[in-house]
């Protein structure tokens, strides 16, 4: 890695309404925004090999900080030479705080002020997670862009809770910012990101981006949607959490979503986001075109000798027919996962680097006018 490289700089390139565009420039690489971060859980992004993966158009990716702390641990990992080395990805590593995944595990974890005391779901081993783990954890991964540690509580918990649990990310924010600043060497070459809580309540959203904006963060991230909420009231919410976070700093979205929620957030001024849906589609067989999703279990495609999407350059649609991928799918057999994921991939980076192009040239709304008259039928 060349040493003139900036730690984290994010530079707006053109926005439409409130839809950006942009680019953050890391050590390991520029990430172009929009952008979708594939989820790599427990250092892969399943069925699919990292040189794949960029080659598809992914600047950066997701791992998951639980699930790499239980299996194969994160001092492992240390040893062998880092996340990046051990998985064979060379370019930016955003890493979530753990925070979501031990909050769902509701009935195996303890809450505190100083942490999330959880039980394995490998093992039944005992864990203490706290703010300063995190950033541990983190720091021995060798992550890019770091999360802080934060509860999300769902939007259907009462409100006087929904305000607890902010307080407590906040607290817990400042207690990440600390923590992540004390491992000097890997604060120098890597970014944190705050997370603003708060469900549905515009006052909460209000007090948690102040709260946030005060301590002082690389990026900012809107979590506590795309669970279970619906659509509908994620963009409400979206029409005014963006705007409470610092203009000159990305805003993640935290695992969103489907095509449709991308461009809807995109229009709402997100810049990030990362969401399992291609990945785990694809190992069922569903496949996202420009014209909708594909279930290529549905028995019409049995002797289609039409490409999956004849829009779409990957190796699933210019080399197999769609009679082919539904024989694989039904069959249950690895290439038909493989094949479908590598659409799907293709698919959300063909649809973000189209938001990019709309956003820089002034067409946008027509853009994504037509993009749902097309998707949505």
């Amino acid at each position: 890695m060349a040493s003139d490289k900036p730690r984290f700089a994010f530079t707006l390139k053109a926005t439409d309404g409130k839809a950006r565009t942009g680019e953050i420039a890391m050590k390991r690489g520029t990430i172009r925004t929009p952008a979708f971060m594939p989820v790599g859980t427990a250092a892969t992004v399943k069925a699919m090999k990292p040189e794949t993966v960029r080659a598809l158009g992914a600047d950066i990716i997701l791992g998951n900080t639980y699930h790499l702390m239980l299996r194969p641990g994160a001092e492992r990992v240390a040893k062998l030479g880092g996340l990046h080395k051990f998985m064979n990805w060379h370019r930016p590593i955003l890493t979530d705080s753990g925070g979501y995944q031990v909050m769902s595990l509701s009935d195996l974890r303890k809450l505190t002020e100083e942490g999330v005391e959880f039980k394995s779901h490998l093992d039944g081993s005992r864990h203490m997670l706290t703010p300063e783990r995190s950033m541990e954890i983190q720091r021995l991964l060798g992550s890019d862009i770091v999360m802080a540690f934060d509860e999300c509580p769902r939007a259907d918990r009462p409100l006087d809770e929904i305000k607890a649990s902010m307080e407590l990310s906040m607290r817990w924010a400042r207690r990440s910012r600390d923590g992540f600043d004390s491992g000097e060497e890997h604060a120098a070459r890597s970014a944190l990101f705050g997370i603003q809580q708060g469900c549905l309540d515009e006052e909460l959203r209000r007090h948690s981006a102040q709260a946030l904006r005060e301590i002082g963060f690389d990026g900012y991230a809107i979590g506590g949607l795309a669970v279970g909420e619906g659509q509908e009231a994620m963009f409400a919410t979206l029409d005014f959490a963006p705007g409470m976070l610092p203009e000159n700093a990305p805003r993640y979205l935290m695992g969103v979503g489907k095509p449709d929620d991308l461009v809807g957030a995109v229009e709402r001024g997100v810049d990030m986001f990362d969401c399992v849906l291609p990945t785990r589609s694809g190992r069922n067989g569903q496949a996202f075109t420009w014209n909708g999703p594909v279930n290529l279990r549905n028995a019409r495609h049995a002797e289609d000798t039409a490409p999956l999407d004849e829009s779409c350059h990957c190796s699933a649609c210019t080399s197999y027919s769609r009679a082919y991928l539904n024989h694989l799918v039904k069959s249950g057999e690895i290439l038909g996962a493989m094949l479908v994921t590598e659409h799907n991939l293709t698919f959300y980076q063909q649809l973000m680097q189209a938001m990019r192009d709309a956003i820089a040239e002034g067409r946008f709304a027509a853009f994504a006018s037509d993009f749902r008259r097309n998707y949505l039928g």
